[in-house]
C-alpha cells in the first residue's frame, strides 16, 4: 500500500515547500516509522541552497509504525536513525565499523527519505530503540551531537590517551558536542578550548564550560593536546597543527578543505598524529544512549531552537544565520 502525505520538497536557493509525497508499506527487514523530530545540520546546507530529489533530514527520531516482515522490532517502539544502511556483511560491518561499510544500502536523506517528512522507511538494522526516559526531541543528540563528537574522542584516544587539554576548532553543532562529550570523557576540570568566528557561538559555548577563542588568536590555548577541528577550514586545521604539543593528535571531523603537511615538522619530530573521524559506529550508541539518560539536562541544552515542521523555512533561515546551537524540526507524529 502506498500513503501520501504532505512533505517538505527543497527545490534549491533556500526555498523550501510542502508537496504531496508517497511513502510505501515497510518490505521484509523494514520498519516504517512516524517522525516526531529532526535536528538540523550543516550538511543539509547542500540540500538547502541545491535542491533536493528526496526528503532530506539525516538525525531523525520517531516511533515504529509499521514492521515489515522478518523483523522483531514492535510497533510503538520509539528510537533514533542510524544514517548509513550499513549492509550488515561485509569486513567492516563484521568487525563493527559500521560507518565503513563496503556496501551501504543508503545515506538515509541523502539517497532516501529521510527526516522532515512525516514518515521515513528504515531497515531494522539501522533504527536504534531508545529508553522510555528520553524525550523523543533529544533522542536526535544520539546522533552527530553525540556520536560523532564521541567518536572523536575515540579516534584520539587511539594516539593519545594523558589528555590533560583539549582544543575545538569551530563552535558550532558539532564543536558543541565535542565539548559536551570532551566534558564528560575527560573530566570537568580539563579546560576545553573553542574557537570560531562568531561570538554568539563563543558565548553558547561558554555557558557548557568552554573557554572561547576568536578565531586567529589561540595564545590562550596554550599546547593542548588534542584538537578537533570542526570546521572544514584550512587555516584551522593548520592553526590547530602549530599549538597541539608532542604527541599531540588532531583530528578531523568536520569535512571539506585540505590541510598541507610537512612531515619532518608536522609530523615525525613531535610525533603529532593526523587522525580522520567519520560519523560513528552503530555499536557506539548504547554506550551514548547510557549517557544521554544521566546528563539529558545538560546535554539537552545543545538545542537552542525547536519549531514545527510547519515553520522548517524559518529554521533553516535563522540556523544558517549561525547563532544558534543545534536546531531541531518537531512533527506530532503520523498515523
Amino acid at each position: 500500500m502506498t500513503r501520501t502525505a504532505l512533505a517538505p520538497k527543497f527545490t534549491g536557493a533556500g526555498n523550501i515547500q510542502f508537496a504531496a509525497h508517497d511513502y510505501t508499506d515497510p518490505g521484509p527487514g523494514q520498519l516504517l516509522l512516524s517522525v516526531q523530530a529532526n535536528a538540523l545540520c550543516g550538511t543539509d546546507r547542500h540540500q538547502y541552497f541545491g535542491g533536493s530529489s528526496v526528503v532530506p533530514g539525516h538525525e531523525a527520531a520517531g516511533t515504529v509504525l509499521q514492521a515489515g516482515e522478518s523483523t522483531s522490532t514492535p510497533v510503538g517502539t520509539r528510537g533514533a536513525v542510524f544514517l548509513m544502511d550499513y549492509c550488515g556483511e561485509c569486513r567492516s560491518c563484521r568487525y563493527g565499523a559500521t560507518n565503513q561499510c563496503f556496501a551501504k544500502r543508503a545515506d538515509m536523506g541523502f539517497t532516501h527519505d529521510g527526516g522532515y517528512g512525516p514518515y521515513e522507511l528504515v531497515h531494522e538494522s539501522n533504527f536504534f530503540p531508545i529508553t522510555d526516559d528520553v524525550e523523543i526531541g533529544n533522542a536526535t543528540m544520539l546522533l552527530d551531537v553525540m556520536g560523532t563528537s564521541s567518536h572523536a574522542l575515540g579516534r584520539a584516544a587511539l594516539v593519545r590517551q594523558d589528555v590533560e587539554s583539549v582544543y575545538i576548532a569551530g563552535a558550532g553543532p558539532i564543536g558543541l558536542g565535542l565539548t559536551v562529550m570532551s566534558k564528560l570523557t575527560y573530566g570537568a576540570d580539563v579546560p576545553v578550548y573553542i574557537s570560531d568566528v562568531s561570538r554568539w557561538r563563543l558565548d553558547f559555548a561558554e555557558t557548557f564550560g568552554a573557554i572561547p577563542l576568536l578565531a586567529g588568536d589561540l595564545r590562550a590555548a596554550g599546547n593542548p593536546d588534542v584538537a578537533f577541528d570542526a570546521s572544514g577550514k584550512e587555516s584551522a586545521r593548520r592553526a590547530a597543527l602549530d599549538i597541539i604539543s608532542k604527541r599531540g593528535a588532531l583530528i578531523c571531523v568536520g569535512h571539506g578543505e585540505g590541510v598541507t603537511l610537512n612531515v619532518s615538522d608536522d609530523l615525525i619530530s613531535p610525533e603529532h598524529a593526523v587522525l580522520g573521524s567519520e560519523y560513528f559506529r552503530y555499536d557506539e550508541m548504547p554506550g551514548n544512549l547510557a549517557l544521554l539518560s544521566e546528563h539529558q539536562e545538560l546535554i539537552s541544552r545543545v538545542i537552542s531552537h525547536r519549531f514545527p515542521v510547519s515553520e522548517i523555512a524559518e529554521a533553516f533561515r535563522l540556523f544558517m544565520a549561525g547563532e544558534t546551537g543545534k536546531v531541531v524540526i518537531t512533527q506530532e507524529g503520523a498515523s
